[in-house]
């Protein structure tokens, strides 16, 4: 965990020497974080106006017992913070599938469909070069199945290409 910090602050550090630039019309990478288990994910955003966007993440989750695959969907609001830093907002949702082996449980086993109610905050910087980094916060509420049934909340460090 330590060594996540310190490459995040590295980042940052290096950051600072760079010209930042607005937001760009389109971005791809990957989102990684920690939320039931380690997973990754694909993601894209599309800027929709000079404050808006749409992140869609198309993800897989694993853990020692279950695993799950999802997409969500965010509408994001963007503000400028400082010379190419922002923070963001937004809402959306998530559906996925998701899995249980019986090592859980001997006597249980059982997949199913969920559908999530997603929040969204973070902070990101746009470098000079065609990248982002950020490092957001998403809370997820269960809506339907077992999988999500409660509040989950999940913390992401997102590195991607803008064009």
């Amino acid at each position: 965990m330590k060594k996540i910090f310190l490459a995040i602050a590295i980042m940052f550090a290096t950051a600072n020497f760079l010209t930042a630039q607005e937001i760009s019309n389109n971005a791809l990478g990957l989102r990684l974080g920690d939320n039931d288990g380690f997973g990754g994910e694909i993601s894209y955003q599309k800027k929709l106006s000079d404050i808006n966007r749409l992140e869609v993440d198309l993800g897989y989750r694993d853990h020692k017992h279950y695993n799950a695959f999802k997409l969500s969907g965010i509408y994001q609001w963007v503000w400028n913070i400082d010379s190419g830093f922002n923070w963001y907002a937004g809402f959306g949702a998530g559906v996925g599938s998701w899995s249980i082996d019986n090592g859980f449980d001997a006597n249980y086993n059982d997949d199913g469909i969920f559908l999530n109610a997603d929040g969204n905050i973070g902070i990101e910087y746009n470098f000079n070069a065609p990248f982002l980094i950020s490092l957001d916060f998403r809370p997820e509420i269960g809506l339907i199945g077992d999988y999500g049934k409660d509040t989950d909340l999940d913390l992401a460090l997102s590195v991607r290409y803008q064009f």
